[in-house]
């Protein structure tokens, strides 16, 4: 094994395993990419494989993924097990989930039986565990709009050199925060999707990347799983999915709510994340030198074009999407 002499940080990761942890360490490397300034390597020695994560104090809040990490383990939440920790240094030695995604496993024949997994993993996370419980900070209004504004700084001005008019831009935070507000509030993991569930050797799903979880509206990890921003299905599929995890939230008494409401609050959500995720995609280009997510941007934009198509409160926005962005980002690409 060969450590880079020019990463200070791998060089006190490694001095971290080797002389306070005593690990015989055969091998170090790369073990995923991350859209924050976080970084995960596997590391071989003789008691097995572990995940490192290398997490930079002045940049990351490692405190906050330990804490949640056994808050969630306590209530049988299959998050990876921390098995030596240095908040100093942002260190932590995890658990191994291995490198298989569900995003890598979900094809037309796997997806039925593995979102039924995912779901049934989310339900025990928005049922097992009382909001009051998640120690964590509420979704509310003031985040809303701050995760929005992302969408118009970072796409529609940074990266395409427009302006959303001021009307449609109240009009859309307006009906989208109160769409979210009215939900049931939950623990949200916040980041729900294919990339952070991990299909294990006994073929379950084990959850990571949760370090921002908060309080929130009941259809957000639902919208994050099933309108994935790395992986699309047609809308039969999708409406069937949708409509099973509405009847195992009723079932379990956490909705009093029609389907069509549901239905509703789950579009508008998707609408929210959807635009937000966008605007992060264009930063992490623009600020952040990694352009590799631009290429989902395409994926998302059409989400968000199709869910306002669909709902006259969004009409002007729709229009403007169609119109005005839609034709600069072609010139983009």
């Amino acid at each position: 094994m060969s450590t880079n002499p020019c990463d200070s940080r791998l060089l006190a990761l490694e001095n971290w395993l080797r002389n306070d942890l005593t690990l015989n360490i055969f091998s170090i490397a790369p073990a995923s990419s991350d859209a924050s300034f976080r970084r995960y390597f596997r590391i071989q020695h003789s008691h097995g494989p572990h995940i490192v994560m290398d997490a930079p104090p002045d940049k990351e809040n490692v405190s906050a993924f330990v804490k949640l990490d056994r808050f969630f383990e306590g209530y049988g939440i299959q998050v990876p097990h921390i098995v030596a920790e240095n908040l100093s240094e942002g260190f932590l030695l995890l658990e191994d989930f291995g490198n298989t995604s569900l995003l890598q496993s979900l094809n037309n024949e796997s997806v039925d039986a593995l979102y039924a997994k995912a779901m049934q993993q989310l339900l025990w996370l928005q049922t097992r565990i009382e909001p009051h419980l998640c120690q964590t900070h509420h979704y509310d209004q003031a985040l809303l709009n701050r995760e929005l504004d992302i969408f118009s700084e970072w796409f529609v001005q940074g990266l395409l050199g427009a302006e959303i008019p001021e009307a449609i831009k109240a009009t859309l935070y307006q009906h989208l925060i109160h769409s979210a507000l009215e939900q049931p509030k939950v623990c949200v993991h916040r980041d729900f999707h294919s990339r952070n569930l991990m299909v294990l050797n006994d073929q379950s799903l084990g959850i990571i990347d949760f370090q921002d979880a908060v309080i929130g509206p009941i259809t957000y990890d639902l919208v994050s799983l099933l309108r994935d921003c790395y992986i699309s299905w047609p809308d039969e599929r999708l409406e069937g999915w949708i409509e099973d995890y509405y009847q195992m939230l009723t079932h379990a008494n956490k909705l009093d709510v029609t389907y069509p409401q549901f239905k509703r609050w789950f579009d508008w959500m998707g609408m929210q994340r959807h635009l937000k995720a966008i605007g992060i995609f264009a930063r992490l280009h623009l600020r952040d030198q990694k352009s590799g997510y631009l290429q989902d941007i395409p994926r998302t934009l059409n989400y968000v074009l199709a869910v306002s198509a669909g709902y006259p409160e969004f009409i002007d926005f729709h229009s403007f999407l169609k119109t005005q962005i839609v034709p600069i980002y072609q010139e983009y690409l």
